[in-house]
């Protein structure tokens, strides 16, 4: 703690001197609570100084501190707007996460062409995130013509690189026959690893696959 408290004193002295990656380091600090008491507002106040210069890290976490309301009112134009300008800069999560604000039409018209269009920048970049959104897109028709092949694709490209939301969505494919023959065995197998990454509610995913598998059986 005291380390952390000296760290934040030589980001001030830095920071007061116009250097734009102690600025934004100040800001990580107050949202966090590291080395000075957690302070939102704060945060917010250095991140905008970092986010003026030019920041694309800050941009994106003042975005991302209006999307969720802390150390400012929640406010989804407002985002839109910080997460444009990161975008803009080549920040990746910014495009998935504007790519969500389009798909929900939250700041602004609902738009899934836009939506599909900044996940696919994202995904050129290896986002899972923006992989599996891209599956969705496909498997739901929206902002491209439904092609569930297309849809399982996605999915198993994100679930081949361990993301565990991938595995849920990989599991719901086998077990409905989406995109890809049907398997109950396989379905179980990717539930189970999902469950393994987090995913709390492929539990009861699997409990629902595992019963449907055991009346076959029967």
């Amino acid at each position: 703690p005291q380390d952390r408290a000296k760290a934040v004193e030589l980001y001030k002295n830095a920071a007061e001197l116009g250097y734009v990656p102690a600025q934004y380091n100040i800001g990580i600090c107050y949202e966090y609570g590291k080395g000075v008491p957690q302070d939102y507002k704060k945060a917010v106040e250095w991140y905008t100084k970092a986010a003026e210069a030019g920041d694309e890290w800050a941009q994106f976490n003042i975005g991302d501190c209006y999307k969720n309301g802390r150390g400012v009112p929640q406010d989804s134009e407002k985002a839109v707007e910080w997460y444009t300008l990161a975008a803009e800069a080549g920040h990746v999560k910014a495009h998935v996460n504007l790519g969500d604000f389009y798909k929900d039409g939250q700041g602004v018209p609902q738009d899934y062409k836009k939506a599909f269009y900044l996940y696919t920048k994202a995904s050129g970049a290896g986002n899972v995130v923006a992989q599996v959104s891209i599956g969705d897109c496909y498997k739901d028709g929206q902002g491209v013509p439904q092609d569930l092949n297309k849809a399982f694709y996605w999915y198993n490209k994100a679930s081949q690189k361990g993301y565990a939301m991938a595995h849920d969505k990989i599991g719901s494919c086998y077990e409905y026959g989406t995109g890809v023959r049907y398997n109950h065995k396989k379905a179980i197998e990717f539930y189970e690893r999902a469950i393994e990454g987090g995913v709390s509610y492929s539990s009861r995913n699997l409990l629902r696959c595992a019963n449907k598998y055991a009346d076959t059986l029967l």
